[in-house]
C-alpha cells in the first residue's frame, strides 16, 4: 500500500493562510491598512522576513496593496486578483466554491470555449482532429466519475485552445485548471460522464464540418445548462 508523503506548511504559508482569512471573513476589510510588518511579527511570533515575505505573496494575489512610505492596505480582490486567488477563495471554503463564482466560471469558460471553437474550425488540420479524436477516447475510457475522468475533459478543451493557434487562449484556460477540474468533477458525479462525451463530440463532428454554427451553438447550449438550466452544477 502506497501513502502520501506529509508535509508541514511553513510559517510563510501559515503567516499567508491566516491574512487570507481574515480578509475573506471579513476580519479584514477592504481599505483597512495593516499594522507595521514589525507589530505584525511580534503579534504573530514570527521574523520579519516570514511577513515581508507573506505581504509579497498576498499583494500578489490580490489581497494586499503596499503604497511606499504610507504602508499596507487591504484591497479588493475581485478588483486587483488574478486565478490563484480564486484557488485561495476554494481553499478558505473548504476546497468548494461558492455559486456565485461557479456561475462566473462557466460564463468566462463559454466565451474562452466559444473563441477557441470558432477560430478551430478555420485553422484545424486532420493532424488536429486526431488529437482531439485521441483525447475524446480517452474521455470515454473512464467509467468512474472521478479526477481522471475531469482530468481527460480538461485535457479535451484545451486542446481546443491549442488548436485555435491563439496564444492567450490555452494559458488563460489552463490558468483556471484545478476550479474548472473540480467542476468537471461535480458534473460528472450529478449527469455522468457519458454527458460529457457527448458535448465534447457533437464540437468535435462540427469542426470536422468547418461549421462554426453548430460549434457555436453546441459550447452555448451546454454551458447555458450547466449555469441555469438541466444540468446545473451549483452547490447546495
Amino acid at each position: 500500500m502506497n501513502f502520501a508523503k506529509l508535509s508541514a506548511p511553513t510559517l510563510k504559508e501559515l503567516f499567508v493562510k491566516e491574512l487570507e482569512a481574515m480578509i475573506l471573513s471579513g476580519k479584514l476589510k477592504i481599505g483597512e491598512k495593516l499594522p507595521p510588518e514589525r507589530t505584525l511579527a511580534e503579534r504573530m511570533q514570527v521574523s520579519r522576513a516570514v511577513v515581508n515575505g507573506g505581504i509579497a505573496e498576498l499583494a500578489r494575489k490580490g489581497f494586499l496593496q503596499v503604497k511606499p512610505r504610507s504602508g499596507v492596505y487591504v484591497v479588493d480582490y475581485r478588483r486587483y486578483g488574478t486565478a490563484e486567488t480564486l484557488l485561495s477563495i476554494m481553499n478558505y471554503n473548504g476546497g468548494h466554491l461558492r455559486n456565485d463564482e461557479i456561475r462566473s466560471i462557466l460564463e468566462i469558460k463559454m466565451i474562452v470555449d466559444t473563441l477557441a471553437a470558432e477560430l478551430a474550425v478555420e485553422k484545424c488540420t486532420d493532424e488536429d482532429i486526431e488529437a482531439l479524436e485521441e483525447r475524446l477516447a480517452e474521455m470515454g475510457k473512464h467509467d468512474k466519475n472521478d479526477e481522471a475522468t475531469a482530468d481527460a475533459t480538461f485535457d479535451f478543451y484545451h486542446e481546443l485552445c491549442m488548436i485555435s493557434d491563439n496564444t492567450l487562449l490555452p494559458l488563460i484556460y489552463r490558468s483556471f485548471r484545478i476550479p474548472i477540474t473540480h467542476l468537471w468533477i461535480r458534473f460528472a458525479e450529478k449527469y455522468g460522464n457519458e454527458t460529457l462525451c457527448r458535448n465534447a463530440g457533437t464540437i468535435l463532428e462540427a469542426l470536422k464540418a468547418r461549421d462554426k454554427k453548430t460549434a457555436r451553438e453546441a459550447i452555448e447550449k451546454s454551458l447555458t445548462a450547466a449555469i441555469s438550466g438541466a444540468n446545473e452544477i451549483y452547490e447546495n
